[in-house]
């Protein structure tokens, strides 16, 4: 995914499902745009979270 679609996932008020690396449903925290990186919450619990490249997200 490139970074301006995931900063348009992150503002959309629909849900929209996003996988990291192709495997693990994750919902779009933040996106840096500049850096083309994006912090994301895996699974369900809200202190899960990571900061991963954009490249590793899909949609789903």
């Amino acid at each position: 995914m490139d970074a301006e679609r995931a900063k348009q996932i992150y503002e959309m008020k629909d849900t929209v499902p996003v996988l990291l690396d192709g495997e693990q449903s994750v919902w779009i925290e933040n996106v840096d745009i500049a850096n083309r990186m994006a912090t994301v919450q895996v699974g369900t619990r809200p202190t899960n979270t990571e900061t991963v490249s954009v490249e590793r997200l899909q949609e789903g």
